[in-house]
């Protein structure tokens, strides 16, 4: 059981997240615009923050930058929405936002967003691993020793089924598989960073924190990157998969 704060303008939206997390065995308090949340915020520390963008008096983004800069964000904050933007959801992850949820929202997405923010462990930032400078010899033998390898590589390479191909839905599994070696380096790369990451939207269920974590990617940048290569997350989380 934990203690949920939902902050909403809307009437309708707060009393269906109360039931469905109240169902869950959850206390939920409720509050319709900015100044309830820092009234409640102050008077019980809740677990987890359920927070809507659009509010009359003050929207959700400033209120977490408010909290964020006040030493206040020290439990999970999943930003809520039906008309934002790439961008504002970009901007809110990097504030400190654990998920974006847009509404309307599913009950299977709700549900296992809450689960995630309320089992993550906030984690320390993780230092910096220290730059290896190799000398030239050592550059130009670790450049000759990879070249000889791949020159030794079978021709058979091309059109391979990889392992991570095995894994992927089965159109995505048909164009790994098709992947050609012939195309021009960027393009190729483009083509197969949009494999690599439809595969980790498929398996995590387009939950953007997991994949986030998968594949070692600050969430912002991750927001980016499916930008640039057309990727659409949303498709794989109503999967439900």
């Amino acid at each position: 059981m934990a203690n949920i704060l939902v902050v909403d303008d809307e009437m309708g939206i707060r009393e269906l997240l109360s039931e469905i997390l109240g169902d869950e065995g959850h206390v939920v308090q409720l509050a319709e615009n900015a100044q309830q949340a820092r009234e409640a915020r102050a008077q019980s520390r809740p677990d987890l923050v359920l927070l809507d963008i659009w509010m009359p008096d003050t929207d959700g983004v400033t209120l977490l930058k408010e909290w964020q800069r006040d030493g206040l964000l020290t439990m999970p904050v999943i930003m809520m929405s039906g008309h934002a933007t790439i961008d504002t959801a970009v901007e809110a992850t990097r504030i400190g936002a654990l998920n974006f949820l847009e509404k309307p929202i599913a009950l299977q997405k709700l549900l296992k967003a809450v689960q995630q923010g309320l089992t993550r462990n906030i984690e320390p930032p993780r230092p910096v691993a220290p730059v290896t400078r190799l000398s030239v010899m050592e550059a130009s033998s670790a450049a000759t020793a990879t070249t000889t390898q791949f020159a030794q590589a079978p021709a058979s390479y091309e059109g391979r089924d990889f392992s991570m191909g095995s894994h992927l839905p089965q159109n995505n599994q048909h164009s790994f598989n098709n992947l050609s070696f012939d195309l021009p380096l960027r393009e190729a790369r483009d083509a197969f960073e949009r494999i690599y990451f439809e595969y980790h939207l498929h398996r995590e269920g387009g939950s953007m924190t997991r994949v986030a974590e998968k594949t070692g990617l600050e969430r912002t940048h991750l927001y980016r990157k499916l930008k640039q290569l057309g990727v659409e997350s949303v498709k794989y989380g109503k999967r439900g998969e």
